[in-house]
């Protein structure tokens, strides 16, 4: 029997964290969050540029069709999903939930789960590699985009150009660091992927502990209860319509099931890795923080369900048809 994640017990365990003891992760606490946050988020991100490999980048940037069609389903149908969603709402739902939703759909692929999954499937990995990457780089500028305009239409304005500017300085700025660094420590960091994954994992539950600290304090939960459900079903419906669209126009477009296997998990997922770093530089110490992170933290695990099936199943069928093949 396979053993549960311990990065999704984690977030259990870093959200109980902050009901116990929120005082040292909020607002003025003796974590200092405002600073510790913000060099979590770089430390993430100077992680992820020391371990990506160009060359992996560079195989997989021929296939334009399909980078157009991941990058258009991810920033594109999934927003225009999020809008109709808050359309459909209206006013029902907390100021806090309604930008969660938004903010999930508004969010760049993953990196490591759209890969593994894709490798797992057989899928063409150099292209997920491609796309995942280049998902996130677009995300530093159109994720705060999208919130931009809609949240702005919504009465909510967003200061987009000192966002962006705290993306490219705390995100940015280490990715690029990181890749730069490569040449004299991406061996070290080709031995170490799994520690450095541990260590990167931990940062992030770290930032989902501060993340939710000041709302404990500040009673944002008191209807904790339809926050949850309303994000389940939310998140399910989304994941449902973004994967059936992904998958029935790759194969209307002929691509090859390598690459229907890569447009259906990099335009389907959603990042947490990222999600809560970027929350928590564009939202900064709101204290409906939690409730705006909440759906993206059940469309997680969601998401890895989900792919993680339907990648056995893929791989299933490819080596029987390898077998046949030889037969």
């Amino acid at each position: 029997m396979k053993r549960p994640d311990w990065f999704l017990l984690g977030m259990g365990l870093a959200v109980a964290l902050a009901w116990l003891a929120p005082g040292p992760g909020a607002k003025g606490g003796s974590l200092h969050p405002e600073l510790l946050n913000k060099l979590g988020v770089s430390l993430i991100f100077f992680l992820h540029g020391l371990t990506l490999s160009f060359a992996a980048l560079r195989a997989g940037a021929q296939n334009w069709r399909l980078h157009l069609l991941v990058q258009a389903c991810t920033f594109v149908l999934c927003p225009l999903l999020g809008v109709l969603l808050l359309a459909s709402v209206g006013r029902q739902l907390s100021v806090e939930l309604r930008t969660g939703l938004f903010f999930l759909c508004a969010l760049p692929s993953t990196v490591s789960s759209s890969v593994a999954l894709t490798a797992t499937a057989k899928g063409n990995v150099p292209a997920a590699v491609f796309n995942a990457t280049l998902s996130s780089l677009l995300g530093v500028l159109l994720t705060p985009l999208w919130l931009s305009v809609v949240l702005g239409a919504a009465g909510r304005a967003l200061p987009i150009a000192s966002v962006i500017l705290d993306l490219c300085q705390w995100l940015v700025l280490p990715l690029l660091i990181g890749q730069l660094l490569r040449p004299l420590f991406g061996a070290f960091a080709t031995r170490h992927r799994a520690r450095l994954s541990v260590l990167d994992r931990l940062t992030i539950l770290l930032l989902v502990y501060t993340s939710f600290c000041d709302s404990v304090q500040d009673g944002v939960w008191h209807a904790g209860g339809s926050a949850l459900l309303v994000s389940a079903l939310a998140s399910i419906a989304i994941l449902a319509v973004v994967m059936l669209s992904v998958w029935h126009t790759s194969r209307a477009l002929g691509f090859a099931p390598a690459d229907r296997i890569v447009a259906l998990f990099c335009g389907s997922k959603k990042t947490l890795a990222s999600g809560v770093p970027m929350a928590r530089l564009i939202f900064g110490a709101d204290p409906g923080l939690a409730i705006i992170l909440l759906p993206i933290m059940i469309y997680h695990p969601l998401q890895l369900i989900v792919g993680g099936w339907l990648a056995g199943r893929f791989a299933r069928t490819t080596s029987a048809q390898a077998v046949a093949d030889r037969a």
